[in-house]
């Protein structure tokens, strides 16, 4: 039973977590006024592949926990990311830096294939679940950089 709570938390946590921050940044985000670069997707599909892409973060991680494969890197580097994720949106939507929240994504990018390096000298299977995660990281650098070159 004490397995199955740790991982239901750990799946919950980023859940909930980008669901907070969600709420704090909701009031705030006007991409109406932006111009966007191309491919930019429609506003709906951002809080549908966050909510996608934070339940499998927590099931990799939480899988990791459940199995006892991880260890303080890993922890440190989960939680790290998990934070400069959840810190992106209020840089760019609350406080409209844009050109900070370039550079806190690429933190983050670099943070994300770090932790994937480490998930997969642990469990090759959880760290593949992370390249959706990164591919949409990637995405979202080149909208980001787009939204700041198109909007200076």
């Amino acid at each position: 039973m004490k397995n199955k709570i740790i991982l239901a938390k750990n799946i919950l946590l980023p859940i909930v977590l980008g669901g907070i921050v969600g709420l704090i940044i909701s009031s705030f985000i006007n991409s109406s006024t932006l111009e966007k670069p191309p491919l930019y997707p429609p506003d709906f599909l951002f809080s549908v592949v966050w909510s996608i892409l934070y339940l499998i973060m927590g099931i990799a991680y939480g899988i990791l926990v459940y199995k006892g494969e991880n260890d303080k890197e890993i922890d440190k580097i989960y939680y790290t990311q998990l934070i400069v994720n959840l810190i992106w949106p209020i840089i760019y939507f609350v406080f409209e830096l844009r050109f900070i929240s370039i550079i806190w994504i690429l933190i983050l990018l670099v943070l994300i294939i770090y932790m994937i390096k480490l998930f997969y000298g642990k469990n090759k299977i959880v760290s593949y679940s992370q390249i959706p995660y990164l591919l949409w990281i990637i995405f979202a650098t080149y909208l980001n950089i787009g939204t700041f070159l198109l909007n200076i």
